[in-house]
């Protein structure tokens, strides 16, 4: 499912996006925050049925190689151990993903060179070679290679990147996400099981809500906010302080004060770390510091008002 992280990082994302191309409409600016999050759920689904066609492009292999004029003993009876592989085979007959991949026209037909790369470079691996090499096939040793290959030849691969931009600019930074979303599934996945249960895109759909909200209220509020953060910034040299910075701080302040039931420490905690990966070298260390004068000036004021797990303290 789709985390609360990922949903602040689409949020910060908007939010910059709408600050920066000084659009009046909030709307078609939270249109395409909607449209970023139901997105991401698609390229789960892309990258679910991507080993499913690796084994196709293999078993096209095998059948070209059957129709040389000479071919040879391995040509004619192929380990067609991978091709069979059951967690594979399951995948690719799941309704419950066939059915989302043809509702939203997702497919891998316009990379055929990507296909064909990840293959061979799955091919030259270490453990499919050990793996092909063994007569015997068990469901545990199908899972163990289809979850290796998922979590160590995808996420630094800069053809499955290019190739996922190119299909869309809202799956920039998402594959990451994606992958962990497919590996939850496959964790899930069992031998008696006839259809695949994929991971449902929300916890609950509070968490769309949530992210709409904060979304709204940090781009209706956000001059005001930043104000209260600029008392703290005024020894600092303003040229100096990243826009993102800024809009991480008035999103943190809104979700601090529009959000009574998330504790403040999960609220700094999250957007601390946020911008360690989408800010300057160092501006998570200011935004703590910052935050931190913040939230003890709104809680004076009693601007912070949590309650249930979220108390303060």
């Amino acid at each position: 499912m789709i985390s609360r992280r990922l949903l602040r990082i689409k949020v910060l994302k908007s939010l910059y996006a709408h600050l920066k191309s000084e659009s009046d409409s909030l709307m078609g600016s939270e249109k395409t925050l909607v449209a970023s999050i139901d997105k991401t759920y698609d390229l789960y689904f892309q990258m679910l049925s991507l080993i499913v066609e690796l084994a196709n492009y293999a078993e096209q292999r095998q059948e070209i190689a059957k129709q040389k004029k000479l071919p040879t003993f391995e040509d004619l009876n192929p380990n067609r151990k991978f091709v069979e592989n059951s967690v594979i085979r399951l995948i690719a007959e799941s309704d419950s993903v066939n059915d989302y991949l043809a509702a939203h026209k997702l497919s891998w037909k316009q990379n055929p060179e990507l296909i064909k790369t990840l293959f061979t470079q799955l091919e030259q691996t270490e453990y499919y070679q050990q793996y092909m090499a063994k007569a015997e096939r068990s469901w545990s040793e199908d899972m163990e290679l289809v979850s290796k290959f998922y979590t160590t030849e995808l996420e630094e691969s800069e053809p499955l990147e290019e190739a996922i931009d190119e299909q869309s600019i809202l799956w920039n930074d998402d594959l990451g996400f994606a992958l962990i979303m497919v590996t939850r599934t496959l964790s899930n996945m069992r031998p008696s099981h006839k259809e695949v249960k994929v991971v449902a895109k929300f916890k609950n759909w509070e968490d769309l809500d949530f992210a709409r909200e904060l979304f709204e209220k940090a781009a209706i509020n956000f001059d005001k906010y930043l104000e209260e953060v600029e008392i703290f910034t005024r020894n600092w040299d303003v040229e100096r302080i990243a826009f993102m910075d800024n809009v991480i701080m008035v999103t943190a302040m809104t979700e601090l004060i529009n959000c009574p039931s998330i504790p403040v420490k999960v609220t700094l905690d999250e957007y601390i770390e946020i911008a360690k990966y989408y800010s300057t070298p160092g501006s998570s260390t200011f935004i703590n510091g910052i935050l931190d004068k913040v939230v003890t000036k709104l809680t004076e004021e009693g601007k912070i008002k949590k309650s249930g797990r979220g108390l303060i303290g």
